[in-house]
């Protein structure tokens, strides 16, 4: 942790060099204030099931993962033939390959499985379905069946698929059943998912039914998890990065973009170029890749939904987390500044007076 935070840096010299917190000092004054931060807060779901809270910043502007340390941590509880599930946030463009490109590198873990999660409704949307508005009532096309309009969108998972399968680590899509999906719907986007090379396709009712409900989604990762180790065993198959460190920033940020984003090139404003330059020159630049890009469509354009290509990645800005580690990329017009209610919602916390309890909290 000390490392971690002394590492980071705060500006730069005028003969540009690297100023970071251990330069001013504050490197154990920073260790002291995070010290319990590091310690992961244990939780439980409404059946028991023990839950690490920790970290987890967005995917979009971050790398949205969980902390390494709750992972170890949980890895050690549930022992060698336990299974331990770590979310890698919003679209696997965003948070899974980042979870592989950047969390693996440093933590060392190799995963056995992705669960991909999808949604019928999620998929019309990429098929070019009515526009979601938050407040407004739910599109009739998302709370009936459309066949043609799921059958246009689900290339948007196929291509997560197979951006998983560049990592050399098998599929199983969990379909989310909501109340209004029909047989006929789910069973489509099943069969789309295994066409793409899905391990397994299940559908998952957890949201109605608890644990009893995503058993067979549990299943499913249980033997896709024991294949992958069989293969490993054998020589088979076996996970892999996307791009190596010691390759130049931009050889890695347009790997990410051709090959997980599907970009037929990128362009640099003058401002990311002179950053580029200045990180290579502080000898940054065998740092792994953190792209900030919106999490609704594989370019940097919300509105381009499905599988969209043909496209030019523009990168207007290149910022570097040097304690993080990582080198992160502004795509479009991406503010890093994560969406906030306009009302805060520390005006409902309070302490009721006559219990001392706090309340407003949830």
């Amino acid at each position: 942790l000390m490392q971690t935070l002394g590492a980071m840096v705060v500006g730069a010299s005028r003969a540009r060099q690297p100023v970071s917190a251990d330069d001013l000092g504050l490197g154990g004054a920073l260790t002291v204030l995070m010290r319990d931060a590091l310690k992961p807060t244990l939780m439980q779901t409404l059946e028991g099931t023990p839950v690490l809270v920790h970290a987890g910043p967005f995917a979009n502007i971050a790398h949205g993962n969980s902390s390494i340390v709750a992972d170890q941590i949980a890895l050690k509880l549930v022992g060698r033939d336990g299974f331990v599930v770590t979310e890698a946030g919003f679209g696997a463009d965003m948070g899974m390959e980042k979870f592989f490109d950047i969390k693996c590198r440093y933590s060392g873990l190799r995963p056995n499985c992705v669960l991909l999660v999808a949604t019928v409704r999620a998929l019309k949307m990429h098929g070019d379905g009515p526009a979601v508005v938050a407040g407004r009532p739910l599109p009739a096309a998302y709370r009936t069946e459309e066949l043609a309009l799921l059958a246009k969108g689900v290339c948007n998972m196929q291509k997560h698929i197979e951006n998983a399968a560049k990592f050399g680590v098998p599929v199983v899509v969990c379909v989310n059943r909501f109340a209004t999906d029909t047989e006929a719907e789910l069973q489509l986007v099943k069969e789309a998912a295994l066409k793409a090379g899905a391990e397994a396709a299940v559908v998952g009712a957890h949201h109605a039914h608890g644990g009893m409900g995503a058993v067979d989604v549990a299943k499913a990762v249980q033997a896709a998890c024991a294949k992958s180790r069989a293969d490993e065993a054998r020589g088979e198959g076996g996970f892999r990065f996307l791009y190596p460190l010691e390759a130049p920033l931009k050889a890695k940020i347009e790997t990410i973009a051709k090959e997980i984003y599907g970009a037929s090139g990128v362009d640099y404003s003058e401002e990311a170029e002179a950053k580029l330059a200045l990180y290579t020159e502080m000898g940054f630049d065998k740092l792994p890749i953190c792209m900030a890009k919106t999490q609704y469509s594989f370019s940097h354009d919300a509105a381009r939904k499905g599988v969209p290509t043909g496209f030019v990645l523009p990168i207007k800005d290149v910022r570097v987390s040097v304690g993080a580690g990582f080198v992160y990329p502004l795509c479009g017009d991406m503010s890093t500044m994560p969406g906030l209610p306009t009302r805060p919602a520390y005006y409902d916390v309070d302490i009721d007076q006559k219990t001392g309890k706090i309340v407003g909290l949830f």
